[in-house]
């Protein structure tokens, strides 16, 4: 057998374990179990599981876990309270989503949307602290001290 026949089964393992974590990708926000995931992909759960944590590093329920805390970091990033920011990316219960958000990211999900409250409050007041000072320079926002000119 030659190595672009053997290698065609494989590709098409890994096109169907992809469409089953592009599945995740678009629906983390349903309330989406194994059956639905491993159903994607057309494989049993156990056979699924194992070749999705050998393709991804992680269980698909590892998975779908760190991507719903990813996305519930850029809604409270955005504003969004703690329990909107739960509820809209599929987490069923406040006391879950609060222990592996912070498990995740090493502080509770109220304080995470608190520091990034904070950080928007800084950028608002002053601005051009967050834009690099050649950018600045270049645009005529912000003039050259004078140890920079001496330099």
């Amino acid at each position: 057998m030659s190595a672009s026949l053997s290698a065609h089964p494989k590709i098409y393992l890994y096109k169907r374990i992809v469409q089953a974590k592009l599945f995740m990708d678009s629906n983390f926000r349903e309330n989406i179990d194994l059956d639905n995931i491993s159903g994607e992909a057309s494989f049993s759960k156990f056979h699924f599981i194992r070749l999705f944590k050998k393709i991804y590093g992680k269980t698909p329920h590892q998975y779908l876990i760190a991507l719903r805390i990813e996305k519930a970091t850029e809604k409270l990033k955005e504003g969004l309270n703690v329990t909107d920011a739960c509820c809209e990316v599929g987490f069923d219960s406040l006391t879950s989503f609060s222990g592996l958000f912070k498990r995740k990211t090493g502080l509770a999900p109220y304080e995470y949307a608190r520091q990034q409250a904070m950080t928007r409050e800084r950028i608002n007041a002053s601005p051009l602290n967050y834009v690099p000072g050649c950018f600045a320079e270049k645009k005529g926002w912000r003039k050259k001290s004078n140890f920079e000119e001496a330099g």
